[in-house]
């Protein structure tokens, strides 16, 4: 891998995040009012940032999170790797006390290493790491890029920094990642330096 700058970000908030409805790739839902507006901050306090590449997933509401960036003409690639994470039949579904024992079921299980455990016939942890392979390749592949942004989901971003940090999955859940938080990272040839962590700090400009 060549160096690289990568300023990688979660998408803005949407009515299933705000209700706590379950949010996975099933479910291709828009930015409400408060995600446009986290991305318009993001736009503000990182439109002169010189990125040479946008990725984002398949799903809408990482594109319009990066909306202010792909109007200034940055090329923009989405990739089917970067999706969130399939929550089977949970996907679309309120969550209630039920649901929400059993997500802690399997949070625990995939944090002892049980990472073939899918819910409600969804994907495990595993099977998301397989698919984003080839993205990770994409992305970190072109030397032409050397300031790169990504936009992309919660669960997936923990997974693809488990990947690029050479850290267990059974580590994701310590990646904490707020609606349209930054993570900044350096590539270099020793591998990747972590400059900013679940960084929000553009929300208060």
């Amino acid at each position: 891998m060549l160096s690289k700058t990568i300023y990688l970000i979660r998408h803005g908030q949407t009515d299933f995040n705000k209700k706590g409805i379950v949010q996975g790739s099933r479910v291709d839902s828009d930015l409400n009012d408060e995600g446009r507006m986290q991305a318009k901050l993001f736009f503000e306090k990182y439109k002169n940032i010189p990125f040479d590449k946008i990725y984002t997933s398949k799903l809408k509401r990482t594109s319009q999170s990066v909306q202010g960036f792909i109007d200034k003409g940055i090329p923009t690639e989405s990739l089917l790797g970067l999706n969130e994470i399939s929550w089977g039949d949970q996907d679309g579904v309120a969550s209630n006390a039920d649901m929400h024992e059993y997500y802690n079921f399997v949070a625990n299980e995939w944090a002892t290493g049980n990472l073939d455990l899918q819910i409600g016939g969804g994907e495990s942890p595993n099977q998301v790491a397989q698919r984003q392979k080839q993205a990770i390749e994409t992305i970190f592949g072109n030397e032409n890029e050397k300031t790169i942004l990504i936009c992309m989901h919660g669960r997936a971003l923990r997974i693809l920094l488990c990947t690029i940090l050479g850290k267990s999955l059974t580590q994701m859940d310590t990646f904490a990642h707020a609606n349209l938080c930054l993570y900044l990272l350096h590539k270099t040839a020793n591998g990747f330096d972590v400059v900013m962590s679940n960084d929000i700090s553009h929300y208060k400009q």
